[in-house]
């Protein structure tokens, strides 16, 4: 576990997806804020998925608002139920500081609207960037997030970078640089890495959705007339589903693995010899590459914003778009003696620089700042 920091704020917070959902911001929203003793004490909330109700951890609200959206006036009426609902589930005298996560979505609208009078840090995910890029509502509820909120958390540069992009004119004093972590217990106690005698092959695991920024298709037509490797992914079965075509037309045989619970992809990053991040656009830091690093398995990833930060030379660069260099490059990682150990040990290093402690702390001392 996570060494519990001192009692601090008590956060209102709210991640607009349903419970169950899949993805790095789920995870760090749960880890920092869910569980009998939560890293930083909230009162948590997620919508309610339409299907059968996952098990919920400790500390987990969920909020009953169909007919999420993103545009239009759809989108309004959206926000306007979540505000609703927000407003009868929370006594705003018994709530300190709003931890908005995303500046995009419907949920940072809703939570300003509800607890108007609380002091509001705003966190960038990533995907609410990648969003206001393409959706103007999505922009425009951004810019107007940016303008609310009395600080604005990035987890890399990269993320500050892109945010001042799409908001000229955000008030530079209001960024902080608090990096996402791990789970501390992740790093001090990683699951054992059986011995492999050979490496004639590379097993290679993907682990994550499988969006169009995550650039997947990119990683099959490249990797299809590499030789020496085998393929598995780790992601959302539907989403799995959907890839088989483009699959079986690459001629690849990938192994599914299912979408897995945090210890076992922890112990699926034992049996692989390298871990492929082949996004395409940004990531705000990369968690499953840190968590990957903590468990032993190099990571070969395309070096996009966030990525390039996180990571930088602890793990292998590479253009997934291009399979000439990809062949290349998982060539080098299989002939090169001592390398992929090397990576191993400069990943394991990287990624002690990353506990899910010290974000907590960070957070919790911005909010008492703030309060």
């Amino acid at each position: 576990m996570s060494p519990r920091p001192t009692t601090g704020p008590l956060a209102a917070t709210f991640l607009d997806l349903p419970a169950g959902s899949p993805g790095g911001s789920v995870e760090l929203f749960l880890d920092l804020y869910t569980g009998a003793q939560p890293l930083i004490p909230a009162r948590a909330f997620m919508l309610a998925p339409s299907a059968l109700r996952p098990r919920l951890p400790d500390g987990l609200d969920l909020v009953s608002v169909p007919g999420k959206c993103l545009a239009g006036t759809a989108f309004s009426r959206y926000v306007a139920a979540l505000r609703k609902a927000l407003a009868a589930a929370v006594d705003p005298a018994q709530i300190d500081v709003l931890h908005l996560q995303h500046l995009a979505f419907g949920a940072s609208p809703a939570l300003i609207r509800a607890l108007p009078l609380h002091p509001r840090i705003a966190l960038v995910h990533g995907t609410d960037l990648i969003f206001a890029e393409t959706h103007r509502d999505q922009l425009h509820v951004l810019r107007e997030t940016v303008r609310a909120a009395d600080a604005i958390v990035v987890p890399t540069g990269a993320m500050a970078d892109h945010l001042r992009k799409l908001a000229p004119q955000v008030d530079r004093r209001k960024i902080t640089h608090i990096p996402w972590g791990i789970p501390d217990d992740l790093l001090t106690n990683p699951p054992a890495r059986p011995a492999r005698n050979s490496t004639s092959h590379l097993r290679l695991l993907y682990a994550g959705r499988l969006t169009a920024e995550k650039g997947v298709e990119s990683l099959i037509k490249s990797l299809a007339p590499v030789p020496g490797v085998e393929l598995s992914i780790a992601a959302p079965r539907a989403q799995f589903r959907a890839l088989a075509p483009l699959l079986q037309r690459a001629g690849i045989r990938a192994r599914y693995l299912g979408w897995l619970r945090r210890p076992q992809l922890w112990k699926a990053f034992t049996e692989h010899d390298v871990l492929v991040m082949p996004s395409t656009t940004l990531e705000a830091m990369g968690l499953v590459a840190l968590e990957a690093q903590a468990c032993g398995l190099p990571v070969l990833y395309q070096p996009v914003p966030g990525l390039s930060e996180s990571l930088a030379a602890s793990g292998a660069a590479t253009d997934f778009t291009h399979s000439a260099t990809l062949a290349r490059d998982l060539d080098r990682l299989r002939t090169s003696p001592g390398l992929l150990s090397a990576l191993r040990q400069t990943g394991h290093a990287n990624a002690a620089r990353y506990p899910l402690s010290a974000t907590a702390r960070s957070l919790t001392d911005l909010g008492r700042q703030l309060t």
